[in-house]
């Protein structure tokens, strides 16, 4: 009997043992569960009439239940792309546009006796009862058709904050940033529970507070709308206002590397240029600028660049007939006929300029005697001529003095560069070697007559070294509506702008007088032409130009004209963002012309 005994002892404790195991595995288990949805839910749920509480964050949901009679693309970005913790839920319902073409049929022929009577009456005309009757009307044709559709649309915000009073500061930005739209809205005030349930990622409208749209105003609120301009390489440009991001861009990576600027005075585009430049060239391109304001020697001298001045009384020679050192054997062979029919639209801009057209009887005794002064100089169509001395414009003188027909007086118009009061800077061989990463052309103290033409035949010679060895190069020509004036230094522009990528040249123009470069054929052609474009804060009627040229939105265009200095709108191909231009403390005391303090 004991023996007995002793066995079911035995027994028992090994299925005590077996049970216990199993306890231990299942309480593991379970413990495991709990700690797992520990980590994915909140200490504490509350809910009270106006916010909730998840754990240690205080949340609000917003409905909006009103909007005005236009929507505009990207409306909802400022709200997207604002620093704060929230969570955005739209919900879409389609309806048969059949149930909708009734009810318009019904609110059109209510609308219409509300017109008759008030009429009938005597009463004066109601333009809201107009225009609804109007935007009805409208709907339906595009119902018809097929064009629209129709929906059901809520759309719900839930804020979240560490405090109640932050929470409440949140709000108001929200509702500020709404309101000024149009758009209004409201705290689901004893529906928080519903309106927390309706932002989770679960889709459950609990709140349904919807409004009618069609697929166009929808479409508006598209929740993706804010442009990003980053990339991998390039230069910080500044900050992207639509979401806090940086711009660096890449000039180089476009389709060409031009960029247009407009600004008026005082709004920083000359700093902005400037810091493009500085940034730049760390990365080893080189900058080329035509400076007729003096507004960039405090930045070559900074890098060490060379600072070239050009007036009447300096040492400075560039000769225009100067032909490119072009490797290209098929573009050496073209390197004269190039560099003439350049000379021809120098001589006309010298020679007639907007006051006066050559005859067709001058050019063609002026292409004759550019022909013969090169020839005479032992220079032909043939490459291993183009080494030897070029002429200059003294030669040509003595060609069209001695010729027949209208060289007589040609050279005499022509005499003021050569013996009279512009002698000397352009008439004479050059003695300038571009061999710096940064080369300011200084034109402020030649005469305005002389500008023009100092500019062309900068662009020349700059050119001539482009093509002569290609390398990542800016050529930035500040002020430049006053080669638009001239129709034969636009084109010469328009032809930089348009050839430039081909030698890894990027074109930067800018000027202030918008309506007097846009009204040039030239010019817009020019803008065409740059895949940049800068707009910084413009006059009014500088508005009106440019919102036609770039399809600028209303909200673009109302803030065009109110830009804080150094903001702007940053076209880069396809997209554009509103930007701030930003600089360090050195960058800025190195570039800034302002003689009051370091602001733009």
């Amino acid at each position: 009997m004991a023996k007995k005994n002793q066995q079911l002892s035995a027994a028992d404790i090994a299925a005590q043992s077996q049970l216990q195991e199993e306890v231990e595995i299942q309480k593991a288990f379970e413990t495991g569960i709990t700690t797992l949805r520990d980590l994915i839910s909140p200490s504490s749920i509350e809910i009270n009439s106006d916010y909730f509480r998840l754990g240690t964050k205080y949340g609000r949901t917003i409905y909006v239940y009103g909007y005005p009679r236009m929507l505009y693309t990207g409306w909802l970005s400022s709200i997207i792309n604002i620093d704060e913790v929230l969570d955005i839920s739209m919900y879409i319902y389609p309806v048969d546009t059949g149930i909708i073409m009734k009810n318009l049929t019904k609110k059109v022929t209510q609308l219409e006796a509300s017109m008759s009577v008030n009429s009938e009456k005597g009463k004066v005309r109601d333009p809201e009862l107009e225009a609804a009757i109007s935007d009805a009307e409208d709907l339906r044709d595009q119902l018809q058709v097929g064009a629209e559709k129709f929906f059901r649309y809520g759309l719900y915000v839930t804020i979240y904050a560490d405090s109640l009073d932050e929470l409440q500061f949140v709000q108001h930005k929200i509702e500020n940033i709404f309101g000024q739209q149009m758009v209004f809205s409201k705290v689901a005030t004893s529906q928080q529970e519903q309106g927390m349930n309706s932002t989770m990622p679960q889709c459950t409208d609990q709140l349904q507070i919807r409004r009618n749209m069609n697929t166009g105003a929808i479409s508006t609120s598209f929740p993706f709308t804010s442009a990003d301009l980053t990339q991998e390489k390039g230069i910080l440009y500044g900050i992207n206002m639509h979401n806090n991001g940086l711009v660096i861009f890449d000039r180089f990576s476009l389709e060409n590397a031009n960029m247009v600027v407009f600004a008026k005075s005082g709004s920083g585009k000359s700093f902005t240029v400037k810091l493009e430049a500085l940034r730049s060239m760390m990365l080893g391109t080189e900058i080329l600028i035509i400076d007729p304001e003096n507004e960039y020697q405090k930045l070559a001298d900074a890098v060490g660049g060379a600072y070239v001045r050009l007036s009447l009384s300096s040492d400075v020679r560039i000769n225009p007939f100067d032909l490119p050192k072009v490797v290209d054997p098929e573009e050496a062979n073209d390197a004269l006929r190039a560099n003439l029919a350049t000379l021809h639209g120098l001589f006309r801009l010298m020679l007639g300029g907007a006051a006066a057209a050559l005859s067709p009887n001058e050019e063609a005794d002026l292409d004759q005697a550019l022909i013969d002064t090169y020839a005479r100089a032992g220079i032909t169509n043939d490459p291993l001529t183009h080494n030897a001395t070029p002429p200059t414009i003294m030669n040509l003188f003595d060609t069209l003095l001695h010729m027949g027909g209208t060289g007589p007086s040609l050279a005499q118009r022509l005499r003021k560069y050569t013996t009279g009061t512009f002698a000397g800077i352009f008439s004479q061989q050059s003695n300038i070697d571009i061999n710096n990463q940064m080369v300011v052309f200084n034109i402020r103290d030649l005469e305005d007559e002389l500008r023009p033409v100092a500019m062309y035949i900068v662009l020349n010679h700059i050119w001539n070294i482009t093509r002569a060895q290609k390398k990542p190069r800016l050529l930035i020509v500040d002020e430049a509506w006053q080669l638009m004036q001239y129709e034969d230094s636009a084109k010469f522009l328009f032809s930089l702008a348009k050839r430039a990528r081909k030698y890894y040249l990027g074109l930067t123009t800018i000027t202030q007088d918008v309506e007097d470069f846009m009204s040039s054929k030239m010019g817009r052609a020019i803008v065409a032409n740059s895949s940049m474009q800068l707009l910084l804060k413009q006059s009014a009627s500088a508005v009106d130009v440019l919102s036609d040229v770039f399809k600028l939105t209303d909200e673009e265009r109302k803030r065009l004209s109110n830009f804080p200095v150094g903001q702007g709108l940053f076209f880069a191909g396809q997209n554009h963002v509103h930007i701030q231009i930003v600089a360090s403390d050195t960058e800025e005391s190195l570039i800034t012309t302002n003689p009051v303090s370091n602001k733009r």
